[in-house]
């Protein structure tokens, strides 16, 4: 049995510490314990990161405090429009979906996309037939409504403004979700879940469900989870690029993800932060904004759950 590592984030922006409330970001900071501790037990007991990933995300889809699943932000037409996706490195099927509505948990629809169906993307209607084939229970909008992101889609309603959560510099809720674990059989798994941005438009897909852009994972490499400005990261295709890094250069995932974030992304404006893992269980854990939501959890003993920079 090797080394086993579970990586989660919330979100990365503009996270200033004293901007919020010590109670706010204690509430944080046990929602990403509870999703971290529940991963990481899945992986101790020898299930798979495939299993881990999903476990993980979840838990953080049914938090409130997350703009995914329950947290899910408004659009500009009042409704929630979600986007998921999963990877397993071990064989690199992917699963993933986008414009659903109604769906507690995108996450697992998504997996079942890659279990159920012939099929990598399923998006809008489509997406919907599908959960529908498979009898999922759907949520009334009622459950998605959380009174402060009402408030932000309210400020910018009616405007051609779009609003990505981590941008606000005040106290608020922030960001798209993700997991990237490392099993003790040595496989790869990642899963990205969001709500997108508030008041967006004409049926926006960001970078989350995109394999390659903000969702990707591969045994010979890494396992990469993204947050951030979704545009940038599908021009940068950059979880690719954290893989392409390693697997064409020999880079090492710390410093695959070093350059990525912190170079190229930043060479076309770009704001964010991902969560890797590689088939050793090494991590990683970089954003170029002032904070990222984040957790990790190694058989080696590390463990951590932060939200500023250093």
């Amino acid at each position: 049995m090797q080394n086993f590592s579970m990586v989660i984030h919330g979100g990365a922006g503009t996270l200033i510490k004293g901007l919020m409330t010590p109670q706010l970001e204690q509430q944080y900071k046990d929602a990403l314990s509870e999703a971290l501790a529940a991963g990481y037990n899945c992986l101790a007991q020898k299930g798979s990161a495939l299993d881990a990933v999903t476990t993980a995300v979840t838990i953080l889809e049914d938090s409130p405090l997350f703009n995914a699943g329950r947290g899910a932000v408004f659009t500009a037409d009042g409704t929630h429009e979600m986007d998921a996706a999963i990877m397993d490195g071990a064989n690199t099927k992917a699963g993933a979906v986008s414009l659903v509505t109604g769906i507690k948990n995108p996450i697992v629809l998504a997996r079942d996309v890659m279990d159920k169906s012939q099929h990598v993307f399923l998006a809008g209607e489509g997406a919907m037939r599908f959960a529908n084939s498979l009898d999922y229970k759907l949520e009334k909008p009622e459950y998605f409504y959380d009174q402060h992101r009402y408030e932000q889609w309210q400020n910018i309603k009616d405007s051609d403004s779009f609003e990505l959560d981590h941008s606000m510099k005040k106290e608020g809720k922030f960001g798209t979700v993700g997991a990237v674990a490392c099993d003790a059989m040595g496989n790869t798994a990642a899963a990205t879940s969001t709500g997108g941005m508030t008041n967006k438009k004409w049926g926006r897909v960001g970078d989350s469900p995109l394999i390659g852009s903000g969702t990707y994972a591969n045994n010979a490499t890494c396992a990469i989870s993204c947050t951030g400005s979704g545009e940038f990261f599908i021009r940068g295709v950059v979880a690719y690029d954290v893989s392409c890094l390693m697997e064409y250069k020999g880079l090492s995932l710390e410093e695959a993800s070093k350059i990525v974030v912190h170079d190229r992304l930043l060479k076309i404006n770009g704001d964010g932060g991902l969560i890797g893992v590689d088939a050793k269980g090494n991590i990683a854990m970089q954003f170029n904004t002032e904070g990222m939501y984040r957790g990790c959890k190694t058989s080696t003993e590390q463990e951590e759950i932060k939200i500023y920079k250093e």
